[in-house]
């Protein structure tokens, strides 16, 4: 009997009466860490349950994960699932010359196509193996409506869908959110015409996102978008650690599997929080995990016109207090941390951490079509995950229509190329905590890598060029 009959089973005892667990009066008193008895549930209420076994190996998969990823292992395929080509490469006109090009009132998909050198060529084909996928929580949802209208109103300079393949899970029925339909919007406008599903999942997991549920799905489907983006994230406080660790090993899985997972860094800077009367910096997760590309945001350096990009002050970043740092990043962060000339008090962040965010894009005054009605103004590296998302996308077009697998997960191929075909952002920092130590500043940017946009923002036809081979 599989695992699955023999707890439907075991249910089934326990609610007829004909099972029941009593545990001895000690065990009745001990909870794990960290969990507090609030009485029993209303026999009313509904529950979600969701089954993890523990996982094994888990550090022959780490090792899998980096020879599978990395570019210069023998063993390099950008993952274990492979999908062929179906049609030739279409030829890319000559990259755009960088620099001002125009005046904006609010970034749009053609400000974004502007500012990172993608020509109206720059689309998927129709006809590739290829797709691409964002994923929604705490009942938040897109309307097809809202995606049809959007791009009316702003995808008529390049071909594009205006419907989204396929939803995975239950799509609401009500009020449409700011968030998913933000995700779905320029997921499908930056990975133009590429075919897009969207994973819903509604439940909640301790009042927050149900990513474990999300990632066991995942788990168990074969034929998968090659490209995720995830726009939602906890402090890693927030969670406990057994939590944190089963959700990582999944993203480990689906790093091995040749899956690009990209999470938002996250919109309160580098965080704050007091830890035994003193402020630290506050990280999130899953964009901590080592398993993840994870992006931060960025701001015109003039307001309205489309030019180089700084810092967006509310960009998340910093170094993880659960995940050590990952030997792939180990040469960027060490000098960083070495010749950064505004670095933090050391007190406030755990040095030894894995560091984020890897990459970055615009964050900063999004339109957005939410129940019909335009929105101006949203920001958050909610919109620059789906962005950076969608050019990976784009990217995996070329590779798969050239006979190469997907990029898989990007970041050992990212670190060991410094940054290669990104718009280096070296002006800004980001919010912390309001003290007199750090007086609410966090993290600078500065050349090369930095925790605050990582290796910066993409210029896609420098990008795609780094990108494409092997």
């Amino acid at each position: 009997m599989g695992l699955q009959a023999c707890l439907l089973g075991l249910f089934a005892l326990i609610l007829s009466g004909k099972c029941s667990y009593s545990p001895e009066p000690d065990q009745r008193r001990t909870l794990p860490p960290g969990w507090v008895s609030l009485g029993r549930a209303d026999p009313e209420e509904e529950l979600s349950l969701t089954f993890a076994l523990r996982q094994q190996n888990v550090e022959r998969l780490s090792e899998l994960v980096q020879a599978v990823s990395d570019p210069s292992s023998p063993q390099y395929v950008g993952g274990l699932h492979r999908f062929p080509p179906t049609s030739s490469l279409r030829q890319r006109p000559e990259p755009q010359v960088t620099g001002t090009v125009g005046l904006h009132l609010g970034v749009t998909p053609s400000v974004i196509r502007k500012r990172y050198n993608l020509t109206s060529q720059d689309v998927g084909s129709g006809t590739s193996n290829n797709s691409q996928a964002c994923a929604q929580f705490l009942e938040q949802y897109f309307h097809d409506s809202d995606l049809a209208q959007f791009m009316r109103l702003f995808g008529g300079n390049f071909a594009h869908q205006a419907s989204v393949a396929r939803v995975v899970g239950q799509q609401g029925r009500g009020r449409a959110g700011i968030e998913a339909s933000l995700d779905v919007q320029y997921l499908m406008s930056a990975g133009a015409n590429i075919s897009t599903w969207v994973y819903s999942s509604p439940g909640r997991h301790e009042g927050q996102e149900p990513f474990l549920q999300w990632l066991m799905l995942l788990s168990n489907e074969s034929a998968l978008p090659h490209v995720h983006t995830v726009s939602y994230g906890d402090d890693e406080d927030s969670l406990s650690s057994a939590y944190i660790q089963r959700v990582n090993t999944e993203l480990m899985k689906a790093a091995a599997r040749g899956l690009t997972l990209l999470f938002a860094s996250g919109d309160s800077g580098a965080g704050c929080w007091s830890v035994s009367g003193r402020h630290q910096f506050r990280p999130t997760f899953p964009a901590s995990s080592p398993y993840v590309t994870t992006v931060g945001g960025t701001s015109f350096q003039e307001p309205f016109l489309i030019t180089n990009e700084i810092v967006d002050y509310i960009s998340g970043g910093g170094f993880s207090n659960v995940f050590p740092r990952p030997s792939y990043q180990e040469e960027a962060v060490t000098k960083f941390l070495s010749s950064s000339p505004h670095l933090p008090p050391s007190s406030y962040f755990n040095a030894s951490g894995r560091a984020y965010p890897d990459v970055a894009a615009l964050s900063d005054g999004y339109w957005v079509v939410s129940n019909r009605v335009p929105i101006p103004w949203v920001s958050g590296t909610s919109a620059s995950t789906p962005v950076f998302g969608g050019i990976l996308s784009l990217i995996n077009e070329h590779r798969i229509l050239s006979g190469r697998p997907p990029l898989g997960f990007l970041n050992p191929r990212l670190y060991q190329q410094h940054g290669a075909g990104l718009f280096d952002v070296t002006r800004g920092c980001h919010e912390s905590c309001l003290d007199e130590e750090v007086e609410g500043q966090g993290f600078c940017s500065g050349p090369g890598w930095d925790p605050v946009t990582g290796w910066g923002t993409p210029n896609f036809p420098a990008l795609l060029k780094t990108l494409l081979n092997p």
